[in-house]
């Protein structure tokens, strides 16, 4: 049940963090794919939200860190929690997820240094 927790916790913070970023990153994405068109500008009316999206995705990042690290399992012999390698897999994940998150949040402020 605890890797459930920490699983959502993760999902949600990768969904603020693709709020967070569709002002910035989806124009991008879509001029890459040969999307255009006047209509892509009011990708930027979310421009406002974007502080509260980096803080849910800071707040959804740091609870499944808790789940994963701070909360001790207690776990029955031979249930899927006490698996050494799924923790192993989980908390490798997380860190994925993490700095891809990172990253996508720090576009904003990267793209601008590239011009």
């Amino acid at each position: 049940m605890r890797a459930l927790n920490a699983r959502s916790s993760l999902m949600a913070g990768v969904l603020a963090a693709i709020g967070a970023s569709a002002c910035c990153v989806g124009p991008l994405v879509l001029l890459a794919l040969g999307i255009g068109g006047a209509w892509i500008s009011n990708l930027i009316a979310l421009e406002p939200y974007r502080p509260i999206f980096i803080g849910l995705t800071l707040v959804f990042l740091g609870l499944a860190y808790r789940k994963l690290y701070a909360t001790p399992q207690v776990c029955e012999p031979g249930v899927a929690c006490a698996d050494q390698t799924l923790m192993r897999r989980q908390r490798m994940g997380f860190w994925l997820v993490t700095v891809l998150l990172l990253g996508l949040l720090a576009i904003p402020w990267i793209v601008p240094l590239l011009y």
